[in-house]
């Protein structure tokens, strides 16, 4: 440890916001250069090892190959699959002194795709599942949260070619068994839930969250079945309405009246009885969207029934008066003029609703589906705690995520884009059936720290620690001391452990708070009792030592490290 390039602080840096941020920093793994870009030390660089080595062992125990592809993509790969500009601002484009456009890859469809349509022809080869353990780069908006949420990250990502949808799902299943072994092995608490394919496309996917207060998504749990979601997906049942009588419609006065909550005033009842209307910009579109006022529209399963849009966003004053030719605050579905209206699926079913007149300080009253007005019905709004579970039926719960592996049943979305076919056994020419696989290598290692830290720091789990085994001699100077621990130290390395010396000329108390921090699974302590012929030994989930004879050490051991 004398000789190891680390430095620990003893104070939480200023820019550090979450336990796994503060820690990270503290215990020297990381070192920042700049906002969302970091450098990984030793002590942290190992720990991303052994979590390759854990993905690579079970990618290849699933059939999966490894390459290798460079991190720099031309642009005509990605305006192959449209992906160029619907990427947008978050891609890191970059021009050569030819003036040709290039881009650091945020993630490598495209490249894959390329490779398997050069070298893949007949049914014969396929299936066949290639992976890679590459850093990507994308330009976020307000990265945070150390490595969670950086502009520079390590990532695996696999990519399955089928010749048909049976074979895809099969594919999909492998590698969703093989990401529950991988995320098991890493000691993580996680689940996997229903999420949405995002700018990746596809007709299906699954991620996987690791609970967390300080996770960036919110995840739907049910409280008796094993369904889980994102938020983004997670479906909203209709609930059953009282049948009521529908009744005329009724133009109401509200005078400078806005907000739900003066509305409820207004009228003594409670937002349920509203029907809001939301208004967006999709590209050259307006788009509206009418949900009940006591309900928050969710975004993506807005924009996924729009279809392909690159941007996206509230409509501002302007664009509001224009397509309800009131100010903000009046806006309804009677009469509106948008391109597209959108209609949750309780407005549909229920009866009655008060909404904006399109006229201001105007209201009406008794607004009914399709009655009064039409659009498309569906789901556009967030589930809330307590609601029905899609499922069984049962109350759900709400709580925050971390995603640390995300897998996407992509079908032919690029394989026809690119013409990445195959000829099958009657001469035919198809599209390849395809699937992708990704897990956050870096992020994966803030999200343990999340799940295993105490107040003095680390508690890696120790298959993937930067060490197993810490062996300090309380006094470095004392020779019988240090042979005793550079004995030890050499012996647990012979029987295939990963050691570290702490031979550092410092006092006990400074060693112990460094081990502690950096969070090595188990500590041995070679100090005045060796003239007993006795060591310490100290687990770092456990606050008590215990003296144990130099003979009882070896066996020992090798019975821990069956627990741990």
């Amino acid at each position: 440890m004398s000789k190891m390039f680390f430095t620990t602080m003893k104070e939480t840096p200023s820019d550090a916001e979450i336990t796994s941020h503060i820690l990270m920093m503290r215990a020297g793994l990381i070192k920042k250069t700049a906002s969302g870009i970091y450098n990984y030390m030793p002590l942290g660089l190992k720990t991303i090892k052994k979590i390759e080595n854990i993905v690579r062992e079970e990618m290849n125990r699933a059939g999966g190959q490894e390459i290798l592809c460079s991190a720099i993509i031309p642009s005509e790969l990605i305006e192959e699959s449209g992906r160029w500009s619907l990427y947008g601002d978050e891609m890191f484009r970059l021009k050569d002194r030819h003036s040709r456009d290039f881009c650091l890859g945020p993630t490598h469809e495209e490249v894959f795709t390329d490779i398997i349509r050069n070298e893949i022809k007949t049914y014969k080869q396929l299936p066949i599942n290639i992976y890679q353990i590459q850093t990507k780069y994308r330009d976020e908006r307000r990265p945070r949260f150390g490595i969670m949420r950086a502009r520079e990250f390590v990532m695996k990502d696999a990519y399955s070619f089928d010749r048909d949808f049976e074979g895809q799902d099969s594919s999909f299943q492998n590698m969703y068994d093989a990401y529950n072994k991988i995320f098991e092995r890493c000691g993580l608490e996680f689940k996997a839930v229903e999420a949405d394919s995002g700018a990746i496309g596809g007709v299906g996917s699954v991620e996987f969250m690791v609970k967390s207060e300080v996770g960036e998504d919110a995840v739907v749990f049910c409280s008796n079945c094993d369904y889980g979601a994102n938020l983004e997906k997670a479906q909203a049942i209709v609930q059953e309405h009282i049948g009521e009588d529908k009744k005329i419609i009724e133009k109401i006065h509200t005078p400078a009246i806005r907000s739900i909550e003066e509305l409820c005033d207004f009228f003594s009842c409670d937002g349920a009885k509203f029907a809001k209307t939301l208004i967006y910009k999709a590209d050259d579109k307006t788009v509206a969207v009418i949900l009940r006022g006591d309900r928050e529209a969710n975004e993506i399963k807005i924009k996924n029934a729009i279809g392909t849009v690159i941007d996206f966003d509230m409509a501002d004053e302007e664009t509001v008066k224009a397509v309800t030719g009131a100010p903000v605050g009046f806006a309804g579905p009677v009469g509106i003029k948008t391109d597209i209206l959108l209609i949750d699926q309780e407005i549909a079913n229920g009866f009655n609703f008060i909404t904006g007149a399109n006229e201001e300080d105007y209201h009406i009253a008794n607004v009914n589906y399709p009655e009064d007005f039409d659009g498309v019905v569906g789901d556009f709004r967030n589930v809330e705690e307590g609601e029905a579970c899609p499922v069984c039926g049962s109350p759900i719960t709400i709580a925050r995520g971390i995603e640390v592996g995300h897998i996407f049943k992509l079908g032919t979305r690029y394989s026809e884009a690119m013409n990445c076919n195959f000829t099958d056994e009657n001469g035919k020419i198809n599209p390849m059936v395809m699937g992708c696989y990704g897990i956050g290598i870096t992020r994966t290692i803030a999200a343990i720290i999340e799940q295993y830290n105490d107040e003095f720091g680390i508690k890696w789990p120790r298959q993937i620690a930067p060490f197993e085994i810490a062996v300090v001699p309380v006094m470095t100077k004392d020779e019988d001391q240090l042979k005793a621990a550079e004995k030890i130290y050499t012996q647990l390395m012979d029987l295939g452990y990963d050691v570290i010396l702490d031979d550092r000329n410092e006092r006990a108390g400074v060693k112990f708070k460094d081990i502690d921090l950096i969070g090595i699974p188990v500590r041995i302590t070679i100090g005045k009792k060796l003239k007993e012929g006795k060591v310490e030994l100290k687990l770092r989930t456990e606050s008590e030592s215990t003296d144990i004879t130099l003979d009882e050490l070896y066996p020992k051991i090798e019975n821990l490290m069956k627990t741990l």
